[in-house]
């Protein structure tokens, strides 16, 4: 306590209190003495008042033109962002009208196969008996400081489903009579490819959440028995029993997935006709 008290009552060094103490013995403290540095401190200080006061009025002055220019630059946003959204409704009627288009020269060249080939292509949207499959990573696998599952970096956590796992598992229900597949309501074709990158699975370049959602067209219980007697169906049911993957399928009488986003032609060949040249 002695020490606090002597530093609250000595707060000022003893140096500084001799000096300035010797100073103000000298004359040299307190405001200047001669009317030249007193003149030259009135100078100073005028100055220093100007400059503030200049800085204030041209602050003043500019806000508006500063307002006025944010302002403006928000209507530009907006406008841009309109004309996006407008571009945007344009690209999505061109391109149902070119499916529509495809559809036709479809029926009109494949005949009652048109259909069949826009379902093996995924172009068309499908609707019909199947099995629900939904896989998810085990419970708290991966889990990061912020108790998110997709926290922890890499796939290094065996209780994590992979890409590799959605891929078996889409195999296997091809090969087990699956006519159309979507995983999260995106469509898969012939072309689709599941891969990782970084934390997150991609379909066609899309991430996925978890739980994975996967729905396939077909006959809903033969799909079923196949699917799980399947060398892939047992895959995954080894991935719930050793790792805690959680998984659950189950039969319906409708699913309904949308048609993929794009499907490109990559090959065309003209039907020449007679009297066509």
């Amino acid at each position: 306590m002695s020490l606090l008290t002597n530093v609250m009552d000595h707060s000022l060094d003893d140096g500084y209190a001799e000096a300035a103490a010797r100073k103000k013995a000298d004359g040299e403290g307190g405001l200047p003495k001669t009317l030249r540095a007193k003149l030259g401190l009135a100078v100073g200080l005028v100055l220093a008042a100007l400059v503030v006061t200049v800085g204030a009025a041209q602050a003043r002055v500019s806000a508006p033109v500063v307002a006025k220019e944010r302002e403006e630059l928000i209507d530009r946003i907006e406008d841009e962002t309109d004309a996006a959204d407008a571009l945007e409704d344009r690209v999505d009627a061109l391109r149902a009208d070119v499916d529509a288009r495809r559809q036709e020269a479809l029926r009109d060249s494949g005949g009652d196969r048109s259909h069949l080939v826009g379902l093996l292509a995924g172009s068309v949207p499908v609707h019909g008996p199947g099995v629900r499959l939904v896989v998810n990573d085990a419970k708290d696998a991966g889990t990061g400081a912020d108790g998110d599952p997709r926290g922890a970096s890499g796939f290094s956590d065996t209780g994590r489903v992979r890409d590799r796992d959605m891929q078996r598992v889409i195999n296997g229900l091809w090969e087990s009579g699956a006519e159309a597949i979507s995983i999260n309501g995106q469509r898969l074709t012939a072309l689709s490819a599941i891969r990782a990158a970084g934390d997150a699975i991609l379909v066609d370049n899309k991430p996925l959440v978890p739980p994975y959602t996967v729905l396939a067209v077909g006959d809903g219980p033969a799909l079923s028995d196949r699917f799980q007697n399947s060398a892939d169906g047992l895959y995954l049911h080894a991935l719930q029993e050793n790792y805690g993957i959680r998984t659950a399928l189950s039969t319906a009488d409708d699913l309904r997935l949308p048609a993929a986003p794009r499907v490109i032609v990559r090959t065309a060949q003209p039907i020449t006709g007679k009297g066509t040249s």
